[in-house]
Formats: structure tokens, C-alpha cells, sequence
């Protein structure tokens, strides 16, 4: 496996994120509770630019009648239809079918590495 250093630590801003591109994929690197995620920036359902969508929470389980809000930042959603992602993992909030592919972050001196 090789190691493509793309940015900075300090580029990527808590609760942010930056778009690179490495060996033609467009990638998403996150910076979620202090730790660096990657996520391909392409929604499974449509190919949309997932990683383009805003960061969020979703509602949660609750009762009739509640809306209870949680898990904000953890999240991307598409911007086209409005499927949610985990940033940690790319698994789909509705589905454990379906994901988008998540890519391992190396920092080393200060330097941010996708290991593909």
C-alpha cells in the first residue's frame, strides 16, 4: 500500500474538511473530535460529489410526536438527494447495504497521508 501525502494537519480545521485528489479519486478528508477521516467524494446512489454536502447530525430514534436531534458532525450528506454518510466509517445512516468507500489516514510530521 502506498502513502499520498495531501495536506497539512493544521489545513484541516475541526468539524471541516478539504477535497483532494489522489491517483485520479476525489477524496474528502475530515477532521471529526480531534481525528482525521477520508471518504471517496462520490454518493453510491448517483455519483453526486458527496463530500461537497454539508456536515451534519440526523434525528434519531424518539418518540411519536419528538424529533430528537444527534450525532452532529459525524455525518455528510449528498447533496443531491440527501443520503447520509457516516464520516468515520462511510456506512449509510438507512442501510447497512450500502457505504461509500472510507480510505485509511496516515499523519506523519505534520503531514496528512491517504493510504490506498
Amino acid at each position: 500500500m502506498a502513502v499520498y501525502y495531501v495536506a497539512d494537519e493544521a489545513e484541516i480545521e475541526e468539524g471541516k474538511r478539504i477535497i483532494v485528489e489522489v491517483e485520479g479519486r476525489s477524496i474528502g478528508v475530515y477532521r471529526v473530535g480531534g481525528e482525521l477521516f477520508a471518504l471517496h467524494n462520490r454518493c453510491p446512489h448517483e455519483g453526486a460529489p458527496l463530500c461537497k454536502g454539508p456536515i451534519c447530525g440526523t434525528t434519531l430514534p424518539s418518540l411519536v410526536y419528538e424529533y430528537e436531534y444527534g450525532r452532529k458532525g459525524e455525518l455528510v450528506r449528498c447533496p443531491w438527494h440527501g443520503w447520509e454518510f457516516e464520516i468515520k466509517t462511510g456506512k449509510s445512516v438507512f442501510s447497512e447495504k450500502v457505504r461509500t468507500r472510507s480510505y485509511k489516514v496516515q499523519v506523519e510530521g505534520g503531514k496528512v497521508g491517504i493510504v490506498m
